[in-house]
């Protein structure tokens, strides 16, 4: 499904993921932006976007929407990095329309599945030469999918939510009940802290970050793109430590 979205009094938009192309990546709360039509057709969506951004007198896209992600998209492979044709922020919607899509790379042919793309969009970094492209390193790609089979460090998260799948978690459960799970792993969290008590800080931290795995499972998007987006907030930020806790400068 495509949505033509509107953040008033800044843009007219079209995305197939409302929540990774608005929310996380621009910042706009659900309450914060509308919804102005949706369609299956992307031939209808594309030309509704432009005669939207007309009426309501935004800046008109030179592309139809439908024109900006080709199937025979390009990928320039180097022997280090694979970089693709469009900017960190736009990258969701790239990896979307062009699923199932392949590449070549000095370490082999490379595949756009649900997997990868969430490894890419959780690893992808913005070109230090051209802010409208952006890149993966092919060995941390490679060591991910191709290497070996079993799950690893790099792809634990897919593990847990295949695991949540198997048991009903996604279909029977709800984002309120992870919520209340979490609260609950905080808690044995710091009685662990208070205790100091190394195994059980372990073992709760690791529950909370599955519960967290879910929780961002249930509500439309997936935890290597919260991790990312809070990522990209913070590394350019300045401050100090004061009491034991960095406090961040303010403008």
């Amino acid at each position: 499904m495509y949505y033509i979205y509107h953040i008033p009094g800044k843009k007219i938009g079209v995305t197939r993921n409302l929540n990774s192309r608005v929310t996380l990546a621009q910042g706009y709360k659900p309450d914060e932006y509308e919804v102005l039509d949706s369609s299956e057709d992307i031939d209808y969506i594309s030309e509704k976007e432009i005669e939207l951004q007309k009426s309501y007198g935004y800046k008109v896209d030179r592309k139809l929407y439908k024109n900006l992600f080709k199937s025979d998209m390009k990928v320039n492979s180097t022997e280090q990095t694979s970089t693709f044709p469009c900017a960190r922020k736009d990258l969701a919607d790239l990896l979307l329309d062009n699923d199932g899509f392949k590449w070549t790379t000095s370490l082999g042919e490379f595949e756009l599945t649900e997997e990868s793309r969430r490894w890419i969009l959780a690893n992808a970094k913005t070109s230090m030469y051209k802010d409208d492209r952006c890149y993966i390193y092919n060995k941390a790609f490679y060591e991910a999918f191709l290497a070996d089979t079993t799950y690893n460090k790099e792809n634990i998260f897919g593990l847990i939510r295949d695991w949540a799948e198997e048991r009903g978690i996604y279909d029977k459960g709800d984002p309120k009940t992870q919520l209340i799970k979490l609260y609950e792993e905080s808690g044995e969290l710091a009685q662990a802290l208070l205790k100091d008590d190394k195994d059980n800080i372990i073992d709760a931290i690791g529950d909370s970050v599955v519960v967290l795995t879910n929780l961002a499972h249930l509500v439309g998007t997936d935890i290597e793109s919260c991790i990312q987006s809070a990522y990209d907030e913070i590394s350019n930020r300045t401050g100090r430590m004061k009491n034991g806790t960095f406090v961040k400068d303010t403008i």
